[in-house]
């Protein structure tokens, strides 16, 4: 006989609101662009069927402009510090404040 919990996991209601607000920002963000392509091309009917695909998660009012403006600055910081990671990594280790460490050397034959 094994054992099991008496209920199975339950989902983080916190991250699963965070993501519908993620989520409202994203359709705000193509609605935008279907704006800029319109419904004629290939791109926008494939924007669109998303939208609607989408916005079947996101009841309305759940996207406020104080809500919209915090999501963005948290993407903003993000990108910030994934972009000097990235520089970081590219310039090398001396960069990083660190020197490389000199390659392991090889056993000597007998």
């Amino acid at each position: 006989m094994g054992s099991s919990p008496a209920t199975g996991p339950t989902p983080n209601k916190g991250y699963e609101a965070a993501a519908v607000q993620r989520l409202g920002v994203l359709i705000n963000g193509l609605t935008d662009m279907f704006k800029m392509v319109g419904a004629g091309s290939d791109l926008g009917k494939d924007i669109l069927k998303i939208i609607n695909i989408a916005s079947k998660h996101v009841p309305p009012g759940t996207v406020t402009p104080a809500g919209e403006k915090n999501q963005l600055e948290q993407m903003a910081m993000k990108n910030q510090q994934n972009s000097q990671q990235m520089a970081q990594m590219k310039a090398g280790p001396s960069a990083a404040g660190g020197q490389a460490a000199p390659p392991p050397s090889m056993p000597q034959a007998a």
